[in-house]
């Protein structure tokens, strides 16, 4: 479905041939992008207009992207941000989702994938909606509609990698999923360039979040050397 009018995206880099990249794709693919390449500039286009989304590198001139979304979040905004780094440690990855991100790309990638990425994350904040439909398995529910997800009649809050997994499994109930399978799913058939410690974050933290028991989970199940199985629990 068309949004109303084009959403608008605030990117944060500091790599002029990136930034041209970015700029030609993203309004390509019919988005209004304002351009900031450093984390004061940033905050100086937060102050005067509003955002759709956020694309944040980490590493900046005067400051990091973790200062920012943290900023944003402290200020009570949900906006959905996207970070951009070629950081690919497991650290750096919890720090960004625990800050507020809700979705991490690791340089390089690729510019329809980043787009993917991104229509996805503005369906789940309302700018584009998805068929009414709602997957269910034991306690857990999910409104495509609305991108929320209830764990027992409780609101869910998931990333957009948490939910999108989510959402994989619940349409994939008691079949084995290898990882690669998932990080083609998930990632548009782009998983090579996604960093396999990635899905194992992903993973840990949705079990966090709707297994009673985490380290014995009983819904997201591991199959050892292959991948993952939903289980889905009988009424």
């Amino acid at each position: 479905m068309e949004t109303k009018s084009p959403a608008k995206i605030l990117l944060l880099e500091d790599d002029p041939d990136l930034i041209d990249g970015l700029g030609y794709a993203l309004n390509k693919n019919g988005f209004q992008t304002d351009v900031a390449q450093s984390v004061s500039e940033a905050f100086q286009y937060l102050h005067t207009s509003d955002y759709q989304l956020l694309i944040l590198d980490i590493t900046l001139p005067d400051g990091t992207g973790y200062d920012v979304c943290e900023k944003v979040r402290k200020a009570g905004s949900h906006v959905p941000i996207l970070f951009l780094t070629a950081l690919d440690e497991e650290v750096n990855i919890i720090r960004g989702l625990d800050g507020g991100g809700d979705d991490y790309m690791i340089k390089p990638f690729r510019l329809g994938e980043l787009c993917s990425r991104i229509r996805a994350l503005l369906r789940r904040s309302g700018t584009y909606t998805e068929n009414n439909a709602v997957l269910r398995s034991g306690p857990i529910s999910v409104d495509l509609s609305s991108g929320n997800a209830w764990l027992n009649g409780h609101v869910l809050e998931l990333t957009l990698a948490e939910y999108r997994l989510l959402c994989l499994f619940l349409r994939h109930p008691n079949q084995l999923l290898t990882r690669a399978a998932i990080l083609d799913a998930l990632w548009d058939g782009s998983g090579n360039y996604v960093d396999d410690n990635t899905l194992s974050v992903y993973i840990r933290r949705l079990r966090e979040k709707i297994e009673p028991f985490p380290s014995s989970p009983q819904y997201l199940l591991t199959v050892r050397g292959f991948g993952y199985r939903w289980k889905e629990e009988s009424k």
